[in-house]
């Protein structure tokens, strides 16, 4: 019998809902440590990732060994760290921004990298970290890098997951680099037309239309009013993008595993109730433009998405993500044709609110947009990709209803300061308790 090849190992910090998590699988890693600090991202990655340890912790209180405790990593050699650590403290000129108190999760992230030796690192980030003042942390953080010994590919790129395959104009910075010894990674050839590209010899990116024109259309069902998903008559895909995201072919999982799952099941589209005169004013929007007052952004059926935004937390306000609207539909996109809009197939799920769900998106990585990433770095590092021939199961699809006080106890951790919490009865926690053992029972 045929001793099975091993895949290379990457662990993801800030790893949100897992868009880099499942990029980097399908280019053939096996992601086995995601940390991240938001027990409802914690809840919803594993569900998607059933098999990968989620560490519901700051990387500040984390360790390289402690990783390697909390997963199945143990003595294995490390292949890929990365991850998006959020960048916030700007010093005067002349002081080292990088020392800056505010900026102490990437110098975990650098910290965690060195202590896990691992042979690749890929840090994504804003396009705005190249831009004036930033940019003399970005040239800071490379000497980090290089200071614990790898080399970093220069120059840095800012890279359009719409020239990747992804249907969203959506920039995001990305500096990756190996330890010495290896080849320095390159960055990936675009695979489609990025916004207003024409001389290329590549095809034009997918469009809105054939991203979503698929879907049924969430308004047909009464039930999801309340439920964030229906059972549908079989349907099947108007395009080859709308193909790849429903998995009808063997190639669209790539080198990822393939789930258990129910194709016939709409998920993550509980709708929004909107009023006649907000339907009124998006009727009157043109496509390709923005509604006047609410400032939404009208889809162009022939064109990619506007960036889609994450919205913020509690302790910045609780603001909505601002979803576009649909460009036939009088209404806003689903969580569901978000996830379109972004590359995540059918199979993935969000949490079953709008709220989370839309902030779960747009913090991600296009998964799409990873995949070529991380297939340069499994390149570097002289790795041969493989698919993998078992199929997993999702999680218990509970995980994707508690909310922030359920999800923090499910993890037996303290509810993040600053995150929505809601207090409940006495009866209803009792329930609660019932349902969270149940669910920390049977994973």
């Amino acid at each position: 019998m045929p001793i099975p090849l091993q895949r290379p190992i990457a662990v993801d910090l800030f790893a949100g809902v897992g868009g880099l998590s499942l990029g980097f699988e399908q280019a053939g890693f096996d992601v086995l440590a995601a940390v991240e600090i938001d027990p409802i991202h914690c809840a919803a990655h594993k569900f998607n990732f059933p098999n990968c340890a989620v560490i519901p912790q700051s990387v500040t209180d984390l360790t390289g060994d402690k990783i390697r405790e909390l997963s199945s990593i143990g003595e294995k050699q490390v292949d890929v760290v990365f991850g998006g650590a959020p960048c916030q403290g700007f010093s005067l000129i002349g002081q080292r921004q990088f020392e800056d108190p505010r900026n102490k999760l990437v110098k975990d992230f650098v910290r965690i990298v060195s202590e896990l030796d691992a042979n690749a690192f890929v840090f994504e980030n804003v396009k705005g970290l190249t831009l004036g003042k930033h940019r003399q942390f970005l040239e800071e953080l490379i000497e980090e890098f290089e200071n614990i010994g790898y080399n970093v590919q220069t120059p840095w790129r800012v890279l359009n997951a719409a020239a990747y395959g992804v249907p969203q104009n959506r920039e995001r910075l990305i500096l990756m680099g190996n330890k010495l010894g290896f080849e320095l990674p390159i960055y990936p050839e675009q695979t489609t037309l990025g916004p207003k590209q024409e001389s290329f010899d590549l095809p034009k990116h997918p469009t809105c239309l054939e991203a979503l024109d698929d879907l049924p259309d969430a308004e047909n069902f009464k039930t999801l009013l309340n439920s964030d998903s229906v059972s549908v008559k079989e349907w099947k895909a108007h395009s080859s993008y709308a193909s790849e995201m429903r998995c009808e072919t063997p190639s669209a999982w790539h080198y990822g595993y393939k789930r258990n799952w129910n194709p016939n099941e709409l998920t993550a589209s509980l709708r929004t109730d909107h009023t006649d005169i907000s339907r009124r004013r998006y009727s009157e929007t043109t496509e390709g433009t923005a509604e006047p007052i609410s400032r939404f952004f009208r889809l162009h059926s022939d064109g990619t998405s506007n960036t889609l935004r994450a919205g913020s937390d509690s302790a910045r306000g609780a603001f909505t993500s601002p979803r576009p609207i649909h460009y036939k539909h009088h209404r806003c996109v689903t969580v569901r044709e978000m996830a379109r809009l972004h590359g995540f197939p059918d199979w993935f799920r969000f949490h079953g609110t709008k709220w989370h769900g839309a902030r779960q998106i747009g913090n991600a990585v296009p998964p799409p947009l990873a995949r070529a990433i991380a297939g340069q770095i499994i390149k570097s590092l002289s790795i041969k990709p493989n698919k993998p021939r078992k199929k997993i199961d999702l999680g218990d699809v509970d995980l994707l209803k508690l909310d922030m006080s359920q999800a923090s106890r499910f993890f037996g951790i303290a509810v993040p300061i600053g995150k929505r919490d809601r207090k409940s009865g006495a009866k209803k926690r009792k329930q609660e308790d019932i349902e969270i053992e149940r669910l920390a029972a049977i994973s």
